[in-house]
């Protein structure tokens, strides 16, 4: 008996969804190819020209894959991102993060090939297929670079190694190299880009924290002003001051027009630890409670230490001559209180904990 897949509800709706809007796409194709014209589907994906009467296009567009190697592909990241995502967020997290990931690309892609028809005047460029997964799968390798900003994957066994904020770009560049190729339409490279942006710009200053409970932590919190997460982090060490600066630069014109809302002394605290946690990561509340308890742990065991260290250290009662007591087999056994003098290391276990460092303040 083949064994079931335990798939969260909507890494499931979206699998399901992605292979029969595919599937759909590609037996209208075949219904109408006639080997002498490109063949749209303006009401299943967004083509500018044609789509605007058929709105749901704008999210529907981004689970039809035109060919069976990406859809492979876009199986396979929702298959593992989605699930994990799932599991660290909740599925209304995860279904809002994906609804915004996908249309706010899809709308700026749309605007930016109707300027460019403008300033050309070419209708190739409003009869563009705008369509596939891109968007949401670079907005996964973004959650993985704040989830995991520090993990190394490694690939062909340690020959190539990648650290997961650099997935990103190098995703970016892929996909517009193969934009210029029959594998993926002409708007795929812009549609990376905005997906990047917005999935960063989203998880940085807007998705809502999920509160700690063994914590002083506010009910509601948004966004992540973890250093690891900052802009410039997507980039190499090289060219990151100049990213930094720009990055900077264009925060304080978002913050004047109102769109971005500045980072308060409790949320920079917040990000490096001092009361609360890192906001965004995945089992928050447990991963605290354990921070705790081996820091308590490490506290008992140095006090135990002192004190056993100062037991040893005293001289011992002088011994009577003559003994007053009753005889040594009426004696009663000894007392357990002997116990202070062992060891403490093998009763409660070996502990060490290790906090993060700060770096400074949070960037944008």
């Amino acid at each position: 008996m083949a064994p079931r897949l335990n798939l969260p509800p909507v890494t499931r709706a979206l699998l399901g969804a992605l292979l029969f809007q595919s599937m759909l796409d590609a037996a209208i194709r075949y219904r109408q190819w006639t080997g002498d014209a490109d063949i749209v589907i303006p009401y299943l994906t967004l083509v500018p020209q044609l789509s605007i009467i058929y709105p749901w296009t704008f999210v529907t567009t981004t689970l039809v894959e035109t060919n069976v190697f990406t859809l492979a592909i876009a199986g396979f990241t929702i298959f593992f991102g989605g699930r994990y995502l799932e599991r660290a967020w909740s599925s209304a997290e995860l279904a809002k993060y994906l609804v915004i990931v996908s249309l706010v690309p899809n709308l700026l892609t749309f605007a930016v090939m109707v300027i460019l028809f403008t300033l050309s005047r070419s209708e190739s460029w409003t009869l563009t297929v705008i369509a596939g997964t891109v968007p949401v799968q670079i907005a996964f390798l973004v959650a993985f670079s704040q989830l995991l900003p520090a993990h190394t994957a490694t690939f062909f066994r340690g020959v190539i190694s990648l650290r997961v904020p650099r997935s990103p770009l190098i995703y970016i560049g892929i996909v517009s190299f193969l934009s210029f190729t029959p594998l993926l339409p002409g708007a795929s490279a812009w549609l990376a880009v905005f997906g990047f942006l917005t999935s960063w710009t989203y998880l940085r200053f807007y998705k809502t924290v999920f509160p700690d409970l063994d914590s002083s932590q506010p009910a509601s919190m948004r966004g992540d002003a973890s250093e690891t997460f900052a802009f410039a982090e997507f980039f190499p060490a090289p060219v990151k001051p100049f990213v930094a600066a720009v990055a900077d630069q264009i925060f304080e014109v978002l913050v004047a027009m109102r769109l971005c809302t500045p980072f308060t002394q409790a949320d920079l605290s917040a990000a490096r630890g001092d009361s609360v946690l890192q906001r965004g990561t995945p089992g928050s509340a447990r991963a605290e409670a354990e921070r705790r308890r081996a820091i308590a742990l490490k506290a008992l065991d140095q006090r135990l230490h002192a004190a056993s260290a100062n037991t040893a250290g005293r001289s011992p009662a002088p011994v009577p001559s003559q003994p007053s007591g009753p005889s040594v087999q009426s004696q009663p056994p000894p007392s357990t209180q002997t116990a202070t003098t062992s060891q403490p290391g093998p009763l409660l276990g070996e502990t060490k904990f290790e906090p993060e460092h700060d770096d400074g303040p949070a960037k944008n």
